[in-house]
């Protein structure tokens, strides 16, 4: 087998030569090149050297002492580095040379693509030019690093990386090692692929799968709604044509709330004596 036939896979090498830019390593058949940039320490003639091997910029097979954590048909998590709209996101996997995360396996919306410092959970695969790309963990492969909840788990808070995106919701897998569904419902807005987020378990599966909501719970959630509508009174010297009998269309357009939630928010500030309403109108109150 050819070393070109072995990229993305750990070897074991032996140095031919040494070289002003590296080391040429060879298992008896090939040489290849270990760069001064990509050894570890220094190396003699005739030694024995572990190496990753991979494709360089220029297209040539090239060895690396660094041994990524990921490699063909291992799976590891790995932090978003850099994306380029044309071609997908770059990740991070130790060595000179970042590894692409291509535009046919990220999702058709830009607006979810991986950022810098979200992680994704992937594997290496070899293309017919022998060029390394990376592979999204499928939910089979999540299934088969993951842990059952129990119903002792529903309603505690959690923390994950959204591995999974569509329209209808987003998929989970915590740090607690659940995999869980978040549904459309239960988001503000889509998370990207690979995001860090905060959320809690609201049903748990008779499989172990936990469904998640990423909405705040109803007391801190009218809590910021509370405090937006005050500062939208600030706002405006501290009074504004809304009250607890406004239109819910007015409502929904002027602070995306539904009329019971604005209505709420509005009952928490009159009980904590912050704001008063007289007419259609709401006004501070001073002190």
């Amino acid at each position: 087998m050819s070393l070109q036939e072995l990229i993305g896979q750990t070897v074991t090498l032996t140095v031919a030569r040494k070289a002003e830019f590296g080391y040429f390593l060879t298992d008896g058949n090939e040489d290849v090149l270990l760069h001064i940039n990509e050894a570890d320490r220094e190396y003699e003639e005739d030694e024995s050297v572990e190496v990753f091997l991979y494709v360089d910029s220029e297209g040539r097979t090239s060895a690396s002492t660094t041994i990524p954590e990921v490699a063909i048909g291992k799976y590891a998590w790995l932090k978003v580095v850099d994306s380029n709209p044309n071609v997908g996101v770059f990740l991070d996997i130790g060595i000179k040379k970042d590894l692409l995360l291509g535009i046919d396996d990220l999702p058709v919306h830009k607006s979810v693509w991986p950022k810098e410092g979200d992680m994704v959970y992937v594997t290496l695969r070899v293309n017919n030019n022998y060029l390394l790309y990376a592979k999204l963990a499928t939910d089979p492969v999540i299934e088969s690093i993951s842990i059952k909840a129990t119903r002792k788990d529903f309603n505690k808070n959690i923390q994950g990386h959204i591995y999974r995106t569509a329209k209808v919701g987003s998929w989970i897998y915590t740090i607690e090692g659940f995999k869980g569904f978040i549904h459309e419902s239960q988001r503000q807005i889509e998370p990207r692929l690979g995001q860090k987020v905060e959320g809690r378990i609201i049903d748990v599966k008779e499989d172990g799968t936990v469904n998640v909501s990423l909405l705040a719970r109803k007391q801190e959630s009218q809590d910021v709604e509370a405090e937006r509508i005050f500062e939208y009174l600030m706002s405006r010297n501290g009074a504004m044509p809304f009250n607890d009998k406004s239109m819910p269309e007015d409502i929904q357009e002027r602070f995306q709330l539904s009329k019971g939630a604005f209505k709420r928010a509005l009952g928490k500030l009159m009980k904590e004596g912050r704001v008063y309403q007289e007419g259609s109108w709401t006004y501070l109150k001073k002190d």
